[in-house]
């Protein structure tokens, strides 16, 4: 479903009165059953070179669309340890990945640093630049900058410090760590250095010039000084600007790539600092259009009460912004020539005028498939003409801007035998997930063989067999594998109560009878 966002549009979506249709239907497009699947189904990252994607958090990649998915068997600390990929840049036979992990500090889980993957042959053999390396010493109290020693408190340990944006040109590296702030490293990856950005108060910093303040992330004290050192997001522009995105705004260097630490150039864009200025100073992702070379960002609230969520571009390299979006919450941006993808918590919105109108598809629907209601939609990315969504709910892609998708999830076949387990049995059918709750869920989705072409049917029953709900029928359904969901209601929109539900795929020449535990 298309929705222009209008002023109408907006208005409607607001009554009361509007009511979520059930959910319960077979759908008529056969599913996929590769050995290989992606490893979960929530995609928190991605990035794409060529005809390969690249998806986080697990490094799974996919090339040229193929229906198995592969692993990289060296990089040891996600396949094999706690890793996970956070962020991740591309170049010809050059990965460079941000990988992180969740710990605990107190009773609270935070997300900590492990280092940098480097692969310099398409992902076959990886070298981390490790923690230790991306981190500063206890002693370092002090950085130079200018003429001057500024006061600096050390970031000693990797908690609070993950890689949440990487980028490389030639042999040097950014990486944004929140934190950590944004660090560089001009020898691939072999050492880092802090970079001084500027205080939130300031609108530039200048080597050329006296300051007096303490780099200081923790947010100690009445100033919102703090904000623009917690690195979120940084990107190296197609003429080497680089373009650092803080929880205090937007942060322009025009020779942060080779100049010496000490004498890097700041721009400070704050949130009504320019024409039109940001929407909001926390500037979360920052990637720029290969077509027209615009770098657009997406801008959450960093100081409650001023800031705006949306997504701002500029197309003058900072002296000027465009709003769009305003009021959404949006993780990422990816392009596809002039035409615009923004994914969000409400959907995905596609601009096909390079951000003129927008359209809003709260849901994707596939032949053999859809997303859930409230599934989140996290990341973009181009591989070959095809762009890629990464959902809360598995992958998504589209050859045609939107207008037919294919959805690829974690895959148990029903013959057994898969990369999760080796030796699984051979079924007809299962649902999953089971134990099903409807109020964390969403759906429970049900696969199913039909082995020959005819009719099928989809019934559930309480424990006493009474009859609580018939799916959609479909009509002549070819031989194979398919899908259908329900959403945990009887025929009347009612829920059901908690306990055993037994559901009958019935394809007229065969009966065949599963169990789903409904657990509220």
């Amino acid at each position: 479903m298309k929705i222009f966002i209008t002023t109408i549009a907006v208005f409607c979506a607001g009554l009361s009165f509007f009511v979520q249709p059930l959910i319960g239907q077979i759908y008529p497009g056969q599913v996929p059953s590769p050995y290989q699947s992606i490893q979960q189904n929530s995609v928190s990252n991605m990035g794409a070179y060529g005809d390969t994607l690249w998806i986080g958090p697990g490094m799974n990649y996919n090339v040229a669309n193929e229906l198995d998915w592969h692993i990289p068997e060296q990089a040891d600390s996600v396949v094999d340890g706690r890793g996970r990929m956070f962020s991740i840049a591309l170049a010809q036979d050059t990965i460079v990945a941000g990988i992180g992990y969740n710990d605990t500090m107190g009773d609270e889980s935070v997300q900590a640093q492990m280092g940098i993957y480097i692969s310099t042959d398409g992902g076959l053999t990886w070298e981390m630049s490790d923690t230790s390396r991306t981190l500063d010493q206890p002693a370092d109290t002090t950085i130079r900058y200018g003429g001057q020693d500024l006061e600096t408190v050390p970031v000693i340990v990797p908690q609070q410090s993950p890689p949440f944006m990487v980028d490389f040109k030639g042999d040097v590296m950014f990486f944004a760590g929140w934190a950590s702030g944004i660090r560089r490293s001009s020898d691939f990856g072999q050492s880092w250095e802090r970079i001084v950005l500027p205080p939130f108060r300031l609108d530039e910093l200048d080597p050329e010039q006296n300051y007096e303040f303490t780099i200081d992330p923790r947010g100690d004290g009445e100033s919102n000084d703090y904000l623009n050192f917690m690195g979120f997001s940084v990107l190296i522009g197609h003429d080497g600007t680089v373009y650092a995105g803080t929880a205090g705004g937007l942060n322009i260097s025009d020779n942060a790539l080779y100049a010496p630490a000490d004498s890097i150039r700041w721009r400070h864009i704050r949130r009504a600092s320019a024409p039109r200025g940001l929407l909001g100073n926390w500037i979360t992702s920052i990637r720029k259009n290969p077509s027209d070379r615009a770098v657009w960002m997406t801008n959450w609230v960093a100081i409650s009460g001023e800031d705006r969520e949306g997504i701002v571009v500029t197309r003058d390299g900072g002296d000027s912004f465009e709003h769009h979006l305003v009021g959404e919450r949006i993780y990422d941006i990816g392009f596809r020539g002039s035409t615009i993808f923004a994914v969000g918590n409400n959907g995905v919105f596609i601009s096909p005028d390079n951000g003129v109108t927008w359209e809003q598809q709260k849901r994707i629907h596939s032949a053999n498939t859809a997303t859930k209601p409230n599934t989140t939609y996290y990341s973009v990315a181009t591989a070959h003409e095809r762009v890629w969504i990464g959902t809360s709910d598995g992958l998504a892609s589209t050859v045609d801007d939107g207008a037919t998708w294919d959805i690829t999830r974690v895959n148990f076949p029903l013959d057994g035998q898969n990369q999760h387990q080796a030796d699984a049995p051979n079924v007809d059918t299962y649902a999953y997930p089971n134990p099903y709750s409807p109020r964390q869920h969403d759906i429970v989705r049900i696969k199913f063989r039909n082995e020959e072409h005819s009719d099928v049917t989809i019934r559930l029953y309480d424990f006493a067999m009474n009859l609580i709900r018939i799916l959609d029928q479909q009509q002549a359904l070819e031989a194979g594998t398919y899908e259908a969901v329900w959403d945990g209601t009887d025929q009347q929109g009612r829920k059901v109560a908690n306990g055993t539900v037994f559901y009958e795929v019935d394809t007229g020449s065969k009966r065949t009878i599963g169990k789903i535990l409904l657990l509220e």
